[in-house]
C-alpha cells in the first residue's frame, strides 16, 4: 500500500496526458487548434488556481516571485502552453494519437541534448547512443507508421508539426530551469497568461465551433485531467520521488496513449510497436541515472518536463 501511494500519482499523471492525446484526436475534427487550445486554458486556470493556493499555500512569497519573473512567464505561456499545444492539436489532425506520442517520447532525449548545448552539461558515451537510438524509432514510426507500413512510406504532416511542439517544449523545459517561483504557481500564472493571450485573437477570427455534446464532454476530460489534475500529480511525483527517479515515468506515455487507443476501437501498427519500443530503449539510455554530467554551477534548478507536456 505504501509503494501504491508513493508511485501512483506519477503514474496517474501519465495516463492522464495520455488521454489528452486520445482525446483529443477525436475532439479536433469539432474544434479547430486555437479553439481548442484556448479553451482548454480557460478552462484549466480556475481548476489550477484552487489547487496552487491549496498546495503551494505556505510559500507566501510566490505571487511576488511570479511578478518579479514576469517576462520569463510570458515566454513560457508562448512555447509550452500556447506553442506546444497547438501544434500538438494540430498535428493530431493527421497522424494518429500513437504515433503523436511514440515521436513524443524522445522528447527526454532533445531535453538533454539541449541541455549539453545550452547549459554546458555534458553526457556520456551511453547518453549519446540512446540519443541516436530514440531517433532511429522516431524515424521508423514517421517513415512506417502509417497502414501501409514498408509497402507505403511516407511522411505525416502531424509527425513534422509534432517534432515541432518538441522544439517548443524542449526550449520550455531549458528556460524553466531558470525560474524561481514555485512549480504549481508558474503553471497557473502561465496557463492564465496563455487564456489572455489568446482571447483577443480569438475575438479576432471568432468562434467557428459548433461542437456535439460528445465534444464538449472530449473538452471537459482535456480540462480536468490532462490539464489540471495531470500538473498537480507530476507536482506531488516530483516532491516524493525527485525528478530524476519521477522522469523515468515519462516512459509510460506512449504505453497508456497505445493501451487507451486500442481500447477505443484504433489499431496499433507493427512498426508503430517496433519503432516504440526502440524509442523506450534509447530513452531509458539517455536518462538513466548517470547518463549526463552537470556543467558548471548556474542559478537554475531542476526542471523534469511533463509533456503532455513531455
Amino acid at each position: 500500500m505504501h509503494l501504491l501511494r508513493r508511485y501512483s500519482p506519477a503514474v496517474l499523471a501519465q495516463l492522464f496526458w495520455a488521454m489528452n492525446f486520445v482525446v483529443g484526436d477525436r475532439v479536433i475534427a469539432e474544434f479547430t487548434p486555437l479553439e481548442l487550445t484556448f479553451l482548454r486554458w480557460l478552462g484549466a486556470f480556475p481548476i489550477l488556481l484552487v489547487i496552487t493556493l491549496w498546495i503551494e499555500r505556505d510559500q507566501l512569497d510566490k505571487w511576488k516571485l511570479a511578478a518579479k519573473e514576469w517576462w520569463i512567464h510570458i515566454v513560457q505561456a508562448l512555447l509550452g502552453m500556447v506553442g506546444y499545444t497547438l501544434l500538438l492539436y494540430a498535428a493530431l489532425d493527421t497522424t494518429s494519437p500513437v504515433n503523436a506520442s511514440v515521436i513524443s517520447a524522445i522528447n527526454p532525449a532533445v531535453i538533454a541534448l539541449a541541455a549539453v548545448v545550452v547549459l554546458g552539461e555534458r553526457i556520456r558515451r551511453g547518453g549519446v547512443l540512446g540519443i541516436a537510438i530514440s531517433f532511429i524509432g522516431v524515424v521508423i514510426v514517421v517513415l512506417l507508421g502509417g497502414s501501409g507500413g514498408i509497402s507505403d512510406v511516407s511522411v505525416a504532416v502531424g509527425d513534422l508539426l509534432i517534432l515541432g511542439a518538441i522544439l517548443a517544449w524542449t526550449a520550455y523545459v531549458i528556460i524553466s530551469r531558470r525560474i524561481q517561483t514555485p512549480p504549481i504557481t508558474a503553471t497557473t500564472v502561465q496557463v492564465g497568461m496563455s487564456a489572455v493571450m489568446l482571447a483577443p485573437v480569438m475575438a479576432l477570427v471568432g468562434v467557428q465551433a459548433q461542437p456535439s455534446a460528445e465534444g464538449w464532454w472530449g473538452l471537459a476530460i482535456i480540462i480536468v485531467f490532462p490539464s489540471a489534475l495531470a500538473y498537480l500529480l507530476w507536482n506531488v511525483a516530483v516532491t516524493q520521488l525527485g525528478p530524476s527517479r519521477t522522469g523515468v515515468f515519462l516512459n509510460l506515455l506512449p504505453v497508456f496513449t497505445a493501451i487507451i487507443a486500442v481500447a477505443l476501437g484504433d489499431a496499433l501498427t507493427v512498426w508503430q510497436v517496433i519503432g516504440g519500443l526502440i524509442v523506450l530503449a534509447g530513452v531509458y539510455l539517455t536518462t538513466r541515472p548517470g547518463a549526463t554530467i552537470p556543467g558548471p554551477a548556474r542559478p537554475i534548478r531542476d526542471a523534469v518536463p511533463a509533456p503532455d507536456r513531455e
